[in-house]
């Protein structure tokens, strides 16, 4: 489906120019695929071009984005069994079961012909809520996980987890006197949609010192201070596992939480996208859908789940939800195979099992790795993943590093890893991109590259260290 988007041309001028779009649009911003994932291309561009001489390497690693699938994690056999399966119906008729049988697992064959019962064609819209039969199950996997009862007609499934967060931040957002509390540091999808719906973010920072931790006494004072300015604190987020950080909370943590926001009035706004992703102790309590072991980024699907919200409220939800139609029917089919894999006994149970746990103890060792690798670095320290998929050392930089990216106009942390990318291919993101606190720098990087290729990935990082400390030592 097209959508032509043309402008008539005036004899005097243009009629949309950057003076004159949106205002709240020039304010936004968003670190993970900014300035170093444009330059990051302009290089794979030029190698493909002209070859690797220039730069001393052959490719870009593209550090600076949770994307499993990019960095060459395989996919999960069964989820592509059905999905092949519901995209291409043709191949479940009786003139063609003997070669479907053949190539897929019965269980996936049989999953298929459930999923397609329900949902009818992949490519016809569904509900604007989702698939009713998928948010049934939906509700059936949290109630198993969590031991309460859920309600299918609270959850929304949605084209990625980021409109899920779009969508609950656009109905709360009533003013622009809306104050939101957020992480710092946090992942810029919060502070760009803030800025896109004209909200005040109310940051509260994470302790460092332990393990990125979050003190209750800490979002006590952050709420204190921003009420007393006569903002309209409405709503608290929360990531976790934490992104960029990588800390996961403990439950006692979260039940102090839960108590904060009841006392305060507060909606709670549980990001969890990375529950799978536990590495710290090693166990995997729960699921998640493009993240986690399944990593299937490019099909966008996730879902939110409405809990101790007005019906009225929902309503006006649904209502948002329709105005999209509906979330793309690939994605809701990959939710209902999160919730729903392969169980004990099943064809496709075994195979499943390897390629979850071989990519779950892959993750564990390579971010056991790289956080060994920067903490050999001089002048880093990074705290170990409990969770996610990220880390995110500490740099001290020397002062002449500092001072000729001032003179540049980059944050230092952004002039460090912009040199790193020109010099390894590696791209990460600077700590800037995501706050933190006055006189810090950080940057993350997934531990997402492959693990055959890890030794040298690690080496290119130390080398390129060295000699950036060796160029700026005063």
């Amino acid at each position: 489906m097209l959508f032509d988007f043309k402008l008539v041309e005036t004899t005097h001028s243009k009629i949309l120019t950057f003076e004159t779009i949106n205002p709240h649009i020039k304010k936004v911003e968003y670190a993970v695929r900014g300035e170093l994932a444009i330059r990051a291309e302009e290089i794979k561009e030029e190698i493909a071009k002209n070859g690797p001489g220039k730069f001393g390497f052959e490719t870009v690693v593209n550090c600076n984005i949770g994307n499993p699938q990019q960095l060459f994690q395989r996919s999960i056999t069964f989820f592509r069994q059905v999905a092949c399966l519901t995209e291409y119906p043709d191949l479940l008729l009786p003139e063609n079961r003997n070669n479907v049988n053949t190539l897929f697992p019965l269980d996936a064959i049989e999953r298929a012909q459930l999923l397609l019962k329900q949902i009818g064609s992949v490519g016809a819209y569904s509900h604007s809520q989702g698939i009713p039969y998928i948010r049934r199950n939906v509700a059936k996997f949290i109630e198993e996980r969590d031991g309460y009862p859920s309600n299918p007609d609270n959850i929304f499934l949605t084209q990625g987890a980021s409109v899920g967060v779009q969508s609950v931040l656009q109905l709360i957002i009533a003013h622009s006197n809306v104050g939101i509390m957020i992480p710092i540091p946090q992942y810029p999808l919060y502070s760009a949609t803030l800025s896109l719906f004209d909200a005040k973010p109310v940051p509260y920072y994470l302790d460092e010192d332990e393990n990125w931790s979050l003190d209750i006494t800490q979002l006590t004072s952050s709420l204190a201070t921003a009420r007393d300015k006569g903002l309209d604190v409405r709503a608290l987020v929360i990531i976790n596992p934490g992104n960029p950080t990588g800390q996961c909370l403990t439950e006692q943590n979260m039940r102090e939480i839960i108590d904060f926001c009841h006392q305060q009035h507060l909606v709670l706004l549980a990001d969890e996208v990375y529950q799978t992703n536990i590495y710290q102790p090693a166990e995997r309590p729960f699921h998640s859908f493009k993240k986690g072991m399944i990593g299937e980024c490019g099909r966008r699907g996730g879902y939110y789940e409405c809990t101790g919200i007005d019906k009225q409220v929902i309503d006006q939800l649904y209502k948002i939800a329709s105005i999209g139609l509906c979330p793309n029917v690939s994605g809701q089919i990959m939710v209902d195979l999160m919730v729903r894999p392969p169980k004990r006994g099943d064809k496709s149970h075994p195979l499943y099992q390897k390629e979850i746990n071989r990519i779950y103890e892959s993750l564990r060792r390579r971010s056991l790795k790289l956080s060994s690798v920067f903490n050999s670095m001089e002048g880093v320290s990074c705290k170990d993943a409990q969770g996610s998929m990220y880390l995110f050392p500490r740099i001290n930089l020397p002062p002449k590093a500092i001072k000729v990216a001032r003179e540049v106009g980059k944050q230092p942390d952004e002039f460090y890893c912009l040199a790193m990318l020109n010099a390894t291919g590696v791209c990460v993101v600077p700590g800037s991109g995501f706050h933190q606190e006055d006189g810090t720098w950080h940057f993350r990087s997934t531990f997402l590259p492959p693990e055959e290729l890890f030794d040298g990935f690690c080496q290119r990082l130390e080398k390129f260290h060295k000699e950036f400390l060796a160029k700026y030592r005063d």
